[in-house]
């Protein structure tokens, strides 16, 4: 039988070991965090990393002697971790749940109980769109559930899914900005949207919303989804509408990244040159459907060996898939590799990792799903000898079942951290 090359799958997995660790808050968080307060710390994070961001800040505070803390983590489940004196509740993601609805009531009611003298300590990532979930007047969540499950299987990115989701909330959309005042407002995000809006990140619930109702219905209108009755009912009316710049709501609030997609680059970057590759940047902020990206990807990679070079092609963003099969399990990380696969047909020299920093990639929502998988010119030789059919796979959307078979998989565990994707193509 034969067999991967030991030594490339470990240095590949060690490059995304690289990749989650540079954006972990123990070594992103700190040095941005402010001096105490006059008066209350009320501290409310939400995200993958929500819990381990607290973490961060609550040790923090104690070591300063800060004990008037109040605050609730809100994280997905499996994400999280204790934090001193701060409650952490585990929440639905990608879809919403009863535990992210009723924790978001209460980061609400902290919110508007914070005074002038306080400080709002908010700690966003990725996820916290789903982790906080709190549904217009007159919207089920139920209703909200059905939408985003149909917004997720239509190939909608990341900035159409959180322009419908913030006309459709009261926390989302600068509206946490709006609870809180007139407390100081002090936002750190780790941020896992490309080219880091803050507006996006977690579906901007302390910044302005530069979009609109029109823009929601519109998003709506081109992925061919009919809203039902109370979702149309909220996209029509005025009173809908998110706040916008100019608000006196965000007078005191100020926004700030403390981790994003091209310091994960960078960091690699450096592994890899340290490894004795050269480094090609393609981004931190890719976007496409995975299938095309892979193919464009794997035309690069040919290109350099066949040039001789020893190179590593990395980039970051988030791919999206549009599922045409039923049935099928993964991911967009998967399918990127299970497309750079079959694009790459097995070409000598050619190796790849694509993994999501976070952890998890697409599956049923468990945080034991993969992060991505491996790619080495054994693989399509490997997954006949298994009888599997690469382009079958591929055709259904599912990559898990080709790469939990052929023993290609990733599962890292949850990261507690998130700057989305991270795709490593070793040549040479």
């Amino acid at each position: 039988m034969i067999e991967p090359d030991a030594r490339t799958r470990h240095l590949l997995l060690r490059l995304f070991e690289t990749a989650v660790e540079s954006a972990h808050p123990r070594h992103c968080l700190a040095p941005h965090l402010p001096e105490p307060p006059a008066g209350r710390l009320i501290l409310l994070a939400a995200g993958k990393a929500g819990a381990s961001m607290a973490a961060v800040a609550a040790a923090h505070y104690r070591r300063l002697g800060q004990h008037d803390i109040a605050g609730l983590a809100v994280c997905r489940h499996g994400y999280g971790e204790p934090v001193d004196g701060i409650e952490v509740v585990e929440a639905g993601h990608p879809v919403p749940d009863a535990a992210g609805v009723a924790a978001t009531e209460r980061v609400l009611d902290l919110a508007r109980g914070a005074g002038a003298d306080d400080l709002v300590l908010v700690l966003l990532s990725g996820g916290g769109s789903a982790n906080w979930i709190a549904p217009a007047p007159g919207l089920p969540l139920s209703a909200k559930q059905a939408l985003t499950k149909a917004l997720l299987r239509s190939g909608a990115d990341i900035g159409e899914i959180n322009t419908v989701r913030k006309h459709l909330s009261r926390i989302k959309g600068g509206r946490l900005a709006v609870a809180a005042a007139p407390a100081r407002l002090l936002t750190l995000a780790i941020s896992d949207v490309p080219h880091d809006d803050p507006s996006v990140i977690a579906s901007g619930p302390t910044v302005p919303d530069p979009t609109s109702l029109a823009d929601a219905r519109a998003v709506l209108a081109r992925r061919g989804i009919e809203p039902g009755p109370e979702v149309a009912a909220l996209l029509a009316d005025p009173a809908s509408e998110s706040p916008k710049p100019g608000d006196p709501a965000f007078d005191r609030s100020e926004y700030r990244i403390v981790s994003r997609p091209a310091d994960m680059i960078a960091a690699v970057s450096e592994a890899v040159r340290a490894a004795g590759y050269e480094p090609i940047s393609l981004g931190p902020d890719l976007e496409g459907e995975a299938r095309e990206v892979a193919a464009a990807h794997a035309e690069m990679a040919k290109e350099l060996k066949a040039a001789g070079r020893k190179a590593a092609l990395i980039s970051g963003g988030e791919l999206t898939v549009t599922i045409r099969g039923e049935g099928g399990r993964g991911g967009p990380n998967q399918e990127y590799a299970l497309a750079l696969a079959l694009a790459l047909g097995g070409a000598e020299g050619i190796a790849a990792i694509a993994g999501d920093t976070d952890g998890t990639d697409g599956g049923a929502g468990s945080a034991s799903d993969p992060a991505g998988a491996l790619v080495d010119p054994t693989l399509l030789v490997r997954a006949s000898a298994r009888s599997l059919d690469a382009a079958d796979c591929l055709a259904a959307n599912d990559s898990t079942t080709f790469f939990d078979r052929t023993g290609d998989l990733v599962v890292p565990g949850p990261t507690r951290t998130n700057v989305n994707d991270c795709r490593i193509i070793l040549v040479g």
